[in-house]
């Protein structure tokens, strides 16, 4: 098994309802175990307009190599009604492998560790909540989050 962690969010209907079904239906994949997420929060879109994010991050146990888990992450995406019109756009859905245990690996497809994680209060912050010890690119995710201070972003009660 190989611990990794996911980005979850959600911009478009009931984002904190999404996520929460998304990371029952991520427990019930096959290959996929231990399922943890981090609490909830909203930022307003980095890099994008539209209505502001409800984000997570979760760490699982797997089996599934990462272009396998990659395509159980989008299956779940398309299932919960993603469409990808143009770069950037408001989503009902988005999984982001983050960090697939300790491997790296840039394919056309993947690239991990995922490579502007470090630079997004939504992923850092979250991971921090699950995984307060883990390393970013080298760096201790606290180191990270200092530098990303300016990032509006708040913890919601869902």
């Amino acid at each position: 098994m190989v611990r990794a962690y996911i980005g979850l969010g959600a911009n478009l209907g009931d984002g904190a309802a999404t996520l929460r079904h998304v990371l029952a239906e991520l427990q019930a994949t096959d290959g996929i175990a231990a399922v943890t997420a981090s609490p909830f929060y909203r930022s307003a879109p980095v890099e994008a307009t539209g209505p502001d994010f409800v984000n997570a991050v979760a760490a699982l146990d797997t089996h599934l190599p990462p272009l396998a888990l990659l395509d159980a992450l989008q299956a779940l995406e398309n299932q919960h009604g993603r469409q990808r019109p143009y770069k950037n756009a408001p989503r009902t859905l988005d999984l982001d492998l983050l960090l697939y245990g300790d491997r790296s690996m840039d394919h056309e497809r993947l690239i991990v560790p995922h490579p502007r994680m470090h630079q997004r209060a939504f992923v850092l912050l979250p991971l921090r909540d699950i995984a307060p010890e883990i390393s970013v690119m080298g760096r201790p995710v606290s180191a990270w989050i200092a530098e990303i201070k300016d990032q509006a972003i708040e913890r919601i009660a869902v």
